[in-house]
């Protein structure tokens, strides 16, 4: 609910610098030991063909995954976040990328997001109010596991 400052680089090839690091897919899979073995934080960013399972057991061993939205109408990455947090039980920032704006960054935050790079034309503050569009979800998500009926029932 704030806004605060990057501090991953975005590195994609060569020796790795001694700082927060986040690295394409392929970078990591050409150098997985050494991103693994990274003494600083660790992040990986995924484009929308690029499922997470291609991370396997890396999973757990990372600080942050990015999942890129090219374009409004490509929701792959709202189900990758699903599966991170539900399947994959990742624990770490999961960050939206790309084509993120006050009117997507509530879905985003119920599906498992927790950080979002705003696209760099829109206004930051007037994104960070999009997390408070509903005080209420109707439908069973990451954010709030029980269907707003059967919340009612226990109430």
């Amino acid at each position: 609910g704030q806004i605060v400052d990057d501090n991953y680089v975005l590195h994609h090839e060569g020796a790795l610098p001694a700082a927060d690091i986040c690295v394409t897919l392929d970078f990591f899979l050409a150098n997985r030991e050494d991103v693994l073995q990274h003494p600083h934080a660790k992040g990986i960013q995924l484009k929308p063909d690029q499922h997470p399972e291609l991370l396997g057991d890396a999973i757990p061993r990372l600080d942050m995954i990015a999942l890129d939205f090219p374009g409004f109408a490509d929701g792959r990455g709202y189900s990758y976040a699903w599966l991170l947090r539900n399947r994959f039980a990742f624990k770490g920032e999961l960050r939206a990328t790309g084509d993120v704006f006050k009117d997507t960054i509530f879905y985003l935050g119920r599906c498992g997001f927790d950080s979002f790079c705003v696209k760099a034309d829109k206004n930051i503050e007037v994104a960070l109010t999009g997390l408070r569009d509903f005080s209420e979800t109707y439908q069973a998500s990451t954010d709030q596991p029980q269907p707003l009926f059967r919340r009612r029932l226990q109430a």
